[in-house]
């Protein structure tokens, strides 16, 4: 891990960004690639990285503020996971783990049941991406209950594909063209308290909403005899990166306990220690049933995880089954990525270097106009760009305008919802690093206050 220093960090600039190779590339991934979400953003072509610094292909760095959107929790091309990737591809890449056995398998999923919250059996499906572990969650639990309905929150993502689709609510442009997608999947509020949707005030609300689901929705329109789960980011991450009140989750649980629902928690990005825990549920003294997993769970290589109750497993051989999930290569980075959390002490990092980074932005939203909210666990931290302190404001522009000018100045981060930026940079960051991500992004804030 990166060690504590007081000089300050110096990044190479070869040419201004975006340079002539840069563009070249852009260019020519236009004519022949899909489109992502990159126009969102800024043209920045990644070509090599190492811990917290990624370098562009004309030979710039940056300072990575986004950890590569929450996959490389343990930094770029971490010589330990580097490792393990090489000796395992000289041993096995693949054969079929649909139909027989790898032990690199079984000695992942007993390290994931050992780090997951929750003192009783467990066992784990993997797959290949963060998509497919809700996937494997909505079916799993569906054939376990007995049931065909769930309960999910607005402003949540969790994944594109048909079905993860169904319980994404973050933005329109996901779901426009794409209906019907699953059935059976209702919406409720998130515990969204600086815009609370019922126009309430924490802690005055006394959660309204955890009330509102048990008075409304499943005594008017979803039968709770019906609902299979629930599905929550315990700390949501495209939808803001809202956290909710402590109490929140266990408020829920306790609701959902009460009519036999199973409670599912996606921590995709918020997962791997990213918020100085293993899991953001733990902040919250909640054990899920299930817990979906990718991201930072594979090093940089694909993984998707599913992870619940033994018994709530109990589908039969081939209800559900995947080609590629939990390969080799994935689970030996997986284990890899652990062992580093683990003994390079990267969740007390994250806290402490979190909490730094906490008191930094609110001094800064204190001298700001434009910063409403401030929030977030560990290195997840989410900053809401307004027009208005008073009225909330959502000032969308501003925030994407802060991101674009802080990539000018060397640091790479990216958007949350529809007027947030994200601080969500590689657990090994340095306090030295932070402080140049930190001057960065002030710079950048000033500027569009000035109108620039």
């Amino acid at each position: 891990m990166n060690t504590e220093q007081n000089k300050k960090l110096s990044l190479k600039r070869v040419v201004d960004p975006p340079g002539p190779k840069a563009k070249a590339v852009v260019a020519r991934d236009k004519a022949v690639l899909s489109p992502y979400n990159r126009p969102f953003y800024y043209p920045f072509v990644a070509e090599k990285g190492s811990g917290c610094i990624i370098e562009d292909i004309d030979g710039n760095e940056f300072l990575d503020f986004n950890s590569g959107l929450g996959a490389m929790n343990v930094g770029h091309c971490h010589p330990e996971v580097v490792k393990a990737i090489e000796n395992q591809a000289k041993r096995l890449l693949h054969y079929s783990y649909t139909d027989f056995y790898y032990r690199y398998a079984v000695e992942l999923a007993e390290k994931l049941n050992e780090i997951t919250p929750g003192d009783f059996p467990k066992k784990v499906f993997f797959s290949g991406s963060g998509a497919e572990s809700i996937e494997a969650f909505a079916k799993v639990t569906r054939w376990h209950s007995k049931r065909p309905l769930f309960i999910a929150y607005t402003g949540a993502f969790h994944g594109r594909s048909m079905g993860a689709l169904s319980f994404t609510a973050s933005s329109i442009v996901q779901k426009a063209r794409y209906f019907p997608t699953m059935p059976g999947v209702y919406h409720v509020p998130y515990a969204y308290c600086y815009r609370c949707p019922y126009k309430m005030n924490f802690p005055d609300c006394d959660y309204w909403c955890v009330d509102f689901i048990d008075d409304y929705v499943l005594k008017k329109y979803v039968p709770p005899q019906e609902v299979a789960a629930s599905l929550i980011e315990p700390i949501q991450g495209e939808g803001g990166y809202v956290v909710p009140p402590k109490d929140y989750l266990k408020r829920l649980k306790k609701l959902f306990d009460k009519y036999g629902i199973l409670f599912g928690v996606d921590e995709v990005q918020c997962g791997m220690g990213r918020t100085g825990k293993w899991w953001a549920v733990e902040h919250f003294d909640v054990a899920p049933d299930v817990i979906c997993s990718s991201k930072a769970l594979g090093g940089g290589i694909s993984l998707g995880a599913t992870i619940g109750r033994a018994d709530v497993f109990d589908w039969d051989a081939g209800s559900h089954c995947t080609t590629l999930g939990g390969t080799p290569v994935a689970c030996e980075a997986s284990l890899a990525t652990i062992r580093v959390i683990e003994n390079e002490k990267l969740m007390e990092n994250a806290t402490k270097q979190g909490d730094y980074i906490m008191k930094r932005m609110r001094e800064i939203q204190e001298r700001s106009e434009i910063i409403g909210d401030v929030r977030g666990k560990g290195l997840m931290i989410g900053i809401e760009i307004v027009k208005d302190k008073k009225t909330k404001a959502k000032h969308g522009e501003g925030a994407h305008d802060i991101i674009h000018n802080a990539w000018r100045k060397g640091v790479v981060a990216i958007g949350a919802g529809e007027n947030c930026f994200r601080i969500a940079p590689p657990l090994v960051i340095s306090r030295e690093q932070v402080d140049f991500g930190i001057d960065a992004l002030e710079e950048s804030i000033k500027e569009v206050e000035k109108g620039k």
